[in-house]
């Protein structure tokens, strides 16, 4: 397995010998815990923050000086170390005790706690002190993929709607934001784009767009149902999905009043109901040209990218 440091230096490579000129690098990720040690008073109480990137404002400064743009990411709700350190702030099952789980096992934070609300604020303002250039919100969804008869969020206002309680969150997480001077983006399950639903986690693209200065669907072909527009394999029609997708985004977000370049979709490198390889990818980033936008975010989950999919500076 290759270590941290070989990922990052590869990374970086990447940005400098590619079109790319930013990097995503986990402030807290789906572990709940936070990258680099922390001042703050509610993270150090959480315990948290640990010392994996050992000086994260030097890491960033060595970045900016090969001109590379760094977006801090932050997955809010999914949070297994929180739910279960507190579990007072945690999603339960429906006997209002015990932690609900999803599939996968993991824990969720209840999405309208606002002691929640005001860790994730903390987290983010001390991420921009020291110097990321972006703050990129993931996971800011009701928890799907389990029994989701047998759940409750104890938090919550049960006379209202999951978009109603989600843009609560989402206008508090801005006003606890206005001050600092970046950006803050959000990740938004890809069929955002084309529901008008909140497809059961809260999620509404006219209802986020208002609070984030970046938003980012994530329309991986391979996460499309089966027949989705008629596709027998959406993960085989990587453009066709894309371009569906981007222009419904910016129909809707012209339709706002919001300018159709907050958007910024996540691309898949990675094979999953289909061969992943540099055509299919520029595909991908094709689409997204034709759907008039210029920029996009690339995943894969192993952090290994396919370069002759990337235009050669």
């Amino acid at each position: 397995m290759a270590s941290t440091d070989s990922i990052r230096r590869g990374l970086v490579k990447i940005a400098e010998d590619t079109e790319i000129n930013s990097i995503v690098i986990d402030i807290k990720d789906y572990t709940g815990k936070v990258a680099f040690l922390m001042k703050n008073q509610k993270v150090k109480e959480a315990g948290s923050s640990e010392d994996r990137v050992k000086d994260m404002k030097k890491f960033l400064e060595e970045l900016h000086g090969k001109n590379i743009y760094v977006i801090g990411r932050i997955a809010v709700f999914q949070d297994p170390y929180l739910a279960k350190a507190r579990p007072d702030l945690a999603v339960k099952r429906s006997d209002g005790v015990a932690n609900w789980k999803d599939y996968k096992g993991a824990l969720w934070l209840d999405p309208c706690s606002k002691e929640v609300w005001d860790y994730t604020i903390a987290i983010a303002r001390e991420a921009e002190s020291v110097g990321f250039d972006e703050l990129n919100f993931d996971y800011i969804r009701f928890p799907s993929d389990g029994n989701m008869k047998d759940i409750k969020y104890p938090h919550c206002d049960p006379v209202l709607a999951k978009p109603d309680l989600l843009e609560n969150f989402f206008y508090n997480l801005k006003k606890g934001l206005n001050d600092i001077n970046v950006p803050i983006s959000a990740d938004l399950f890809g069929m955002v784009s084309t529901n008008f639903d909140d497809l059961n986690i809260g999620q509404v693209l006219e209802r986020a767009e208002p609070y984030f200065d970046y938003i980012s669907p994530m329309v991986y072909p391979s996460h499309y149902p089966k027949d989705y527009n008629g596709f027998p394999n959406p993960a085989a029609k990587p453009y066709e999905v894309i371009k569906i997708s981007m222009d419904s985004a910016v129909k809707r977000l012209l339709a706002a009043s919001s300018s159709p370049f907050k958007l910024r979709p996540w691309l898949q490198d990675f094979d999953l109901g289909a061969d992943y390889d540099a055509v299919m990818i520029r595909k991908e980033k094709q689409a997204v040209y034709d759907a008039g936008l210029n920029s996009w975010l690339m995943w894969s989950p192993s952090n290994r990218y396919t370069i002759d999919a990337l235009d050669k500076l």
